[in-house]
């Protein structure tokens, strides 16, 4: 999560230069391309059953797919500040969704950290650096009802992601996930993504854009899927969504390091309160 966040703040420059639907297909290809090898089937792993079959179908659609163009188009249509404060609801959406759908039980740690991790992320999303509206921050949000509900649209599909994940890490490899549902988001994205290509001018697009954007397509379909699953593998559902804190905490540090954005008080606090909330979700539980 917080390589996820790192490079949604440093993704600005592509999504300038390209097409949002256009990138998407581009990420997942490039991806594609680097690791045929994950597609294999592990020794001693069974064949997929049709059920792990539409998991992994629904994995790539809601918590690639469409997690991307809910957010992306969500965004554009509110402002920060309330997408801020929807996506607060992530930690608490999965604990409530691993206890319907995997009978997970939700301790009072893990509760108090969802607390924290949903009173940090709010706060980091009122401080005045998350004010912008929009990619230019200058245009006010045009629809602001309909914006809310598709960033709201996201918080369920990350949601989903994370239950599906932890069914699926118990029938396949963490590679293997990873590649097969970024092959399903190139497939999904293939038509919006040759659309645009036909009218668009790749010749106009710098060399240093290229390579930030495959360093984009690894990290956000290899790496952090990756490091996702193996997690998942591990840790209850509810446990890891706490981690989703993390996703506006680094990307605030690399807006402040790297963009050179400045820090608040406020920010200060809700990095403070997200960390609490991984400390209290990760301490060793004491044995009898």
């Amino acid at each position: 999560m917080s390589l996820v966040g790192g490079y949604v703040a440093l993704s600005k420059p592509l999504v300038a230069a390209f097409p949002v639907l256009l990138l998407a297909w581009l990420r997942f290809g490039i991806a594609a391309l680097a690791m045929p090898h994950w597609l294999r089937r592990a020794p001693g792993e069974p064949p997929m059953s049709g059920r792990t079959r539409r998991l992994v179908f629904l994995e790539s659609f809601l918590g690639n797919f469409l997690f991307s163009i809910c957010m992306l188009f969500g965004v554009s249509l509110t402002s920060a500040v309330s997408a801020g404060v929807i996506m607060a609801s992530i930690p608490a959406a999965v604990a409530v969704a691993s206890w319907l759908f995997l009978r997970e039980r939700i301790t009072v740690r893990i509760g108090l950290a969802i607390g924290c991790a949903a009173l940090g992320i709010g706060l980091l999303a009122l401080a005045p650096a998350h004010a912008p509206a929009t990619g230019n921050g200058t245009a006010p949000p045009s629809m602001p009802w309909l914006g809310n509900l598709l960033v709201f649209c996201a918080v369920l599909c990350e949601t989903a992601y994370a239950v599906i994940g932890k069914s699926l890490t118990g029938h396949l490899g963490p590679k293997r996930i990873s590649s097969l549902i970024n092959l399903w988001g190139f497939v999904l994205s293939m038509p919006f993504g040759i659309w645009f290509a036909l009218q668009f001018d790749f010749s106009a697009v710098r060399l240093g854009t290229w390579t930030l954007l495959v360093a984009y397509a690894l990290a956000a379909s290899i790496w952090t899927v990756w490091l996702w699953m193996t997690g998942l593998r591990h840790v209850p559902a509810a446990q890891a969504g706490v981690f989703a804190v993390m996703l506006p905490v680094s990307a605030a540090l690399v807006g402040v390091l790297v963009l050179g954005e400045s820090l608040s008080v406020a920010q200060l606090l809700a990095f403070a309160l997200a960390l609490v909330g991984v400390v209290l979700a990760t301490w060793p539980a004491r044995r009898s």
